[in-house]
């Protein structure tokens, strides 16, 4: 909290629940669905934002860099997949 920032007040309700200032959502890009870590210190609440990685995101960028290597090189087969697994497992050292 800077100098400048003056507290707010909210109220634990009869769930637990605890409303977040409108102010500091939207300072620290708070939507709904944003997941917090929540830690207990001696006594106070310690709320931390957690970025969490979009899979659907990665997964789609990952779809559209094989399609893309698809379309420059051409599809491989089952057999050839094997036989790029079966170098890699040649090449790597035992127990790893």
């Amino acid at each position: 909290m800077t100098r400048h920032e003056k507290p707010d007040v909210t109220v634990v309700s009869e769930k637990g629940q605890v409303v977040i200032p409108q102010k500091i959502r939207i300072k620290l890009g708070l939507v709904p669905k944003t997941k917090l870590l929540v830690y207990g210190y001696q006594d106070a609440i310690i709320m931390k934002k957690l970025e969490v990685p979009d899979i659907a995101k990665e997964l789609e960028a990952m779809y559209r860099r094989i399609d893309e290597k698809i379309a420059m090189y051409g599809e491989l087969s089952e057999e050839e997949i094997n036989e790029i697994v079966q170098k890699h497992r040649r090449q790597r050292p035992p127990g790893s």
